[in-house]
Parts: structure tokens; C-alpha cells; sequence
């Protein structure tokens, strides 16, 4: 409800709704201490809720009984392990930080991981094993919009909650009502890469795209969309595309180098595989345009693979690992005492708060069933997450998130600014 009150809540005090809220599970220890402290309630009623709420054991509460099960299938070997590994830590990492703190509604959480190999359709066939013989409660995982576009209508159809943890294209969520998106859409961050052409002062563009992959195709053409909209007044002077899994693109590139005039920058729709590859080709063949693009650019490949040849190159992507924000430095923190590394990508802490989103939204539902951690999901008001707050509109399972913006300095993504689009294309 716009006010901010949970529904039957109306003719009660503030408190007497906040204690009832408690015990019956929709909150979780969080939202108890956060409006517990708004209400000013005193700390032994505020401990005595947290004692009641069956979503809000005690911190270090050991969970019992049988595990709370959640599918996460990710692309741990192909074209997108490079993200969807981070992705698989960053879930893991959130996994044992609930166990640590009660589980899930006082159960273990236990995850059950499997690799679609970067194919869409082992990414349907583990998607059916987790649903029809895991018998998993719910779903939590990849990073590509035709990998959740194969693996979603198993969701839909099972009744089973689905958070895509990186998927980017609004389609997804057209898949149905039991499907949520994690990240903001392509078209939010196509128009920031548009916006900040614009304030560069960029107005002409070669564009390159996979036209292999929806993830790819969308991000281009919300771009061209918004680079081209009257109040920009871009132009795409020349666009060439190729397919994932590619490795040489000295035609597509060669005919960027030999345009007259020269583009003011280049547009690159890449997924992570191949942004390196194309990068370190462009500047060998004496490109030096800048160059621009979307989260497919957020893998350690692009770097490993291109090395000095990254300078001049931006992307946006999401918060995370960005930025002073403190939920993202937590999280980087943790991380890092966990694996002995920093996050290899921004995909690590969309890993990580799809699973304490999910586990939320399940506290807050006070049952497994599938229904009612979908509308638990649609609930989703102010989620503090490693990548920004989360909250969902009625009827639109995407939230609105700012966008970071990264240029590569010294081989280092270095955050530029977090900023939200002046205009968004639609959906």
C-alpha cells in the first residue's frame, strides 16, 4: 500500500501491527529494527519480537530441520563463466551468511548449482531437473536474458519463483508472473551510455553487435533508440554485427577504420566472451576511437585479454562493487574473507543479493509455497542490496535501479558515476 502499512493494518495502532507483522513471519529482523526504531519501541519489546518472528531467529541461531532448497542453475564453463561464476560465489557466500544467522524460516539453506554450459538447451534440461526431481522451492541464477528465456518457462509453469540474477532485457519478465528480475533493464542502462555520448560530446557512432544473442540485440537497440532520440541527435553512421563464439573481427572492424569521416566513438553490444578479443583487435589495427557498452563488459576477461589496449573504453553496469555505498563495501569485504579475493565482477554481488532477496521474500511469506513467495516477492518494498534498493512496482517485476558508469584507467574499471537516465525508451 502507497502508505507504507501492511494490508489489515488500518484500524490497529502502529505498534499492535508492527507486533502482529512479527509474528506472523511477514518481516524479517531488519524491517523489525528498522521500524521498531521509527515507532520508538522500547529495546525489551523489540528483542521480544525478534524471539517471536518466525522469519527472524536470533543471530547465530542454529537452523534445523530439512533444508530449504533453491535452484540456482549458472553458466559455469563456456561463454559466460566468466560472470556466472563470481555469480555462483557471490550466491554461495550469501547461502552461508544465512545459515550463520537462522536459515531460512529456522531451516537450513542448502543451494543446489548446476552448469548450463553456456547452452540454452542444457539450461532448460537443468532447469527441469531442479523443478521435477530436486523439487526445489525456488530459483535464483543466471545472467543472460536467452539463457532465462529458455530456462523461465519452467518456472512460469511449475509455479516455482524465478529471480533472474542478471538478465537484462524487460522481455524476461513477459515470461510470467512468477519471474523477477534482479537488475535494471537494458533499456536504463542503453540510455545512460547514450546520455553520456551526449555529454562527451560524441555525435556520431559505428555500432557492432552480436546478433546472436537477445541480450546483445536489445542493449543495441535501446541505444540507438535513445542516441538517436531529437533532444541527443546522434548518429549511427555504420553498424556490422557477428555472432558469439567468433574470434576474429578484423572485417567488421576494418570497415570502422576505413569510414571518412571517422566516428566520434564505437558502440560494442558484446557479451563477455568476446569483448576482449575485439578490443585488443581493434587497437592493433590502429582504432583508437572510444570505445562504449553495457555489463558485458564487467568480466575480468576483457582486461586479461586486452590488457594496456583497454584505455578509452567505458561501460555501464551495475553497483556492487562500485562506489562508497556501505551495503557494497560489506559485501566486498566479505567476500573477500571468504575466498581470499576481491570480486572478480559486479555479477559476484547480483549473486549474492538474489539469494537474501529470495530468502526475504520466503521469511516474509512465512511458508514455501510458491505462490506466496511470489506475492511476497511482489511486495518488495526498500530491500537494501549490495546493488542498490530494491523495490517492485505493481504489476512491473523490474526494480528501478541507478546504473554505474566504469571507464577502464590503467586496466582497472574505475567507477566514473552512478547515475539514473534523463529519459528511458520503453520497454
Amino acid at each position: 500500500m502507497s502508505d507504507g502499512r501492511e494490508r489489515g493494518e488500518e484500524t490497529t495502532s502502529p505498534v499492535s501491527a508492527l507486533i502482529r507483522s512479527a509474528m506472523d513471519g511477514r518481516l524479517n529482523r531488519r524491517q523489525i529494527v528498522r521500524r521498531a526504531a521509527a515507532l520508538g519501541v522500547s529495546a525489551p519489546m523489540v528483542a521480544a519480537m525478534l524471539r517471536v518472528a518466525p522469519g527472524a531467529r536470533a543471530q547465530g541461531a542454529a537452523p534445523t530441520g530439512e533444508p530449504v532448497l533453491i535452484g540456482c542453475p549458472y553458466n559455469l564453463t563456456g561463454g559466460y563463466a566468466s560472470i556466472d561464476n563470481p555469480a555462483r560465489d557471490g550466491s554461495q557466500l550469501a547461502a552461508e551468511e544465512l545459515n550463520a544467522a537462522g536459515g531460512i524460516l529456522g531451516r537450513p539453506v542448502e543451494l543446489r548449482v548446476y552448469d548450463g554450459k553456456s547452452e540454452t538447451t542444457t539450461i532448460t534440461s537443468i532447469t527441469q531437473r531442479l523443478v521435477e526431481e530436486d523439487k526445489v522451492i525456488a530459483l535464483v541464477g543466471l545472467s543472460d536474458t536467452t539463457y532465462m528465456l529458455a530456462a523461465g518457462p519452467v518456472a512460469q509453469e511449475a509455479g516455482i519463483p524465478f529471480i533472474d540474477v542478471a538478465g537484462t532485457a524487460p522481455i524476461i519478465t513477459d515470461i510470467g508472473d512468477f519471474i523477477f528480475m534482479l537488475p535494471f533493464g537494458d533499456n536504463v542502462q542503453a540510455a545512460v551510455a547514450a546520455e553520456f555520448a551526449q555529454e562527451k560530446g560524441w555525435k556520431t557512432c559505428g555500432l557492432l553487435l552480436d546478433e546472436a544473442m537477445d541480450y546483445t540485440k536489445f542493449l543495441a537497440a535501446y541505444f540507438e533508440t535513445r542516441f538517436t532520440a531529437e533532444d541527443i541527435g546522434g548518429q549511427i553512421v555504420n553498424q556490422r554485427s557477428y555472432q558469439m563464439g567468433d574470434t576474429d573481427f578484423s572485417s567488421q572492424l576494418t570497415e570502422f577504420k576505413n569510414l571518412n569521416p571517422q566516428p566520434d566513438f564505437l558502440f560494442i553490444s558484446s557479451n563477455p566472451g568476446e569483448i576482449g578479443t575485439i578490443v585488443k583487435q581493434a587497437r592493433d589495427l590502429g582504432i583508437e576511437l572510444p570505445i562504449l557498452g553495457g555489463d558485458g563488459y564487467d568480466t575480468p576477461l576483457l582486461v586479461e585479454l586486452a590488457g594496456a589496449a583497454t584505455r578509452e573504453v567505458y561501460f555501464t553496469t551495475h553497483q556492487g562493487i562500485y562506489g562508497d555505498d556501505p551495503a557494497a563495501k560489506n559485501f566486498k569485504t566479505a567476500y573477500q574473507q571468504r575466498y581470499g579475493r576481491e570480486p572478480e565482477a559486479v555479477f559476484a554481488a547480483l549473486g549474492y543479493d538474489a539469494i537474501k532477496l529470495m530468502a526475504d521474500a520466503i521469511n516474509r511469506a512465512g511458508n514455501l509455497e510458491g505462490e506466496k513467495i511470489r506475492d511476497a516477492l511482489a511486495a518488495t518494498q526498500n530491500f537494501q542490496g549490495a546493488t542498490g534498493t530494491i523495490s517492485y512496482q505493481p504489476g512491473i517485476r523490474i526494480p528501478s535501479k541507478s546504473v554505474a558508469l566504469v571507464q577502464v584507467v590503467d586496466q582497472k574499471p574505475t567507477l566514473i558515476k552512478i547515475v539514473v537516465p534523463k529519459e528511458i525508451p520503453p520497454a
